[in-house]
């Protein structure tokens, strides 16, 4: 077990804010109006600029509002909610607006919360968090319905859980496949998923049956792509439940594994049937469904 020590890391105050602040200012004033400095010179200095709003207790950043406990310590908002005291000082908790810091912060570009997994966004407070919701570069979760599997890692790493963690689900190859759901009239809320594999990709097959409104039960197919939403647009899915002189289908693009599937069965912007159109097109209570990949 390592014995290192991390060195203790001084605070940000009102004080040291302006005139790191002040300090940024001087310097694009004599860049220019004198000659050039080193192209590193200014990407040091937002550096500096951006750890003083580090949260001691996360190290995320603290952003607007921001308020300082008695001796002029910040912490951030969401690690506040759960303090008793200054986790510096530990002195009282004040609500005391440090306007000086806010001043700053509004022309201060701070990094992605995703750099580590390769974003190289430096955006201003107001659109930090919004940007990093719907940023590119934000880790996936684990694709498979349900919330009991936590995983969460970069793009090339998915197939490998699943592999590793999910050996039950099934994998077909070809762009053209069928996708047996098993045991439809099980009571409640059920998840089928298989793997098609087609086009150098992977995509993942989701039937959810559950009880959308009260006492109704649906079923819910969409088809997800185990890659990015611009990866996405190059790929068109065809679902169709055919049998008994009677013919179903749903087309659209693929979802994102960064998107997920919820908002979609929520929106039913996939393909929804309830139990009575199931029993049309199903066989000993076993569904099949063709599903069809194609290029764009």
């Amino acid at each position: 077990m390592s014995n290192k020590i991390n060195p203790k890391r001084r605070e940000p105050t009102a004080a040291a804010a302006v005139a790191a602040a002040t300090a940024v200012v001087a310097t694009n004033t004599s860049s220019s109006t004198g000659s050039s400095s080193a192209g590193g010179g200014d990407a040091g200095m937002s550096a500096d600029l951006t750890s003083l709003f580090e949260c001691p207790v996360c190290f995320d950043y603290v952003l607007p509002p921001i308020l300082q406990c008695s001796s002029g310590h910040l912490v951030c908002v969401s690690c506040r909610s759960k303090l008793t005291c200054c986790p510096t000082c530990r002195g009282p908790l004040a609500n005391i607006r440090n306007l000086a810091m806010e001043k700053v912060a509004s022309n201060v570009k701070f990094p992605c919360k995703h750099s580590g997994y390769g974003c190289t966004a430096s955006l201003v407070y107001t659109e930090k968090t919004e940007h990093e919701e719907t940023c590119e570069c934000r880790p996936y979760l684990c694709p498979c319905p349900g919330a009991s599997c936590k995983w969460q890692g970069p793009l090339d790493l998915v197939m490998q859980h699943l592999m590793m963690s999910h050996k039950s689900i099934t994998t077909l190859q070809g762009e053209d496949i069928v996708f047996l759901a098993t045991d439809i009239n099980l009571p409640g809320a059920v998840d089928w998923v298989m793997m098609q594999s087609c086009f150098g990709h992977h995509f993942m097959l989701v039937l959810e049956k559950q009880e959308k409104y009260d006492g109704h039960q649906q079923f819910f197919a969409i088809v997800q792509l185990i890659g990015s939403r611009k990866e996405a647009e190059n790929f068109v899915y065809r679902l169709e439940l055919n049998g008994n002189r009677r013919r179903l289908t749903w087309e659209a693009m693929p979802r994102s594994i960064h998107e997920g599937v919820a908002s979609a069965i929520l929106n039913s912007d996939c393909l929804v049937f309830d139990t009575s159109i199931a029993q049309l097109f199903a066989d000993n209570g076993n569904l099949g469904i063709n599903v069809t990949i194609s290029l764009v």
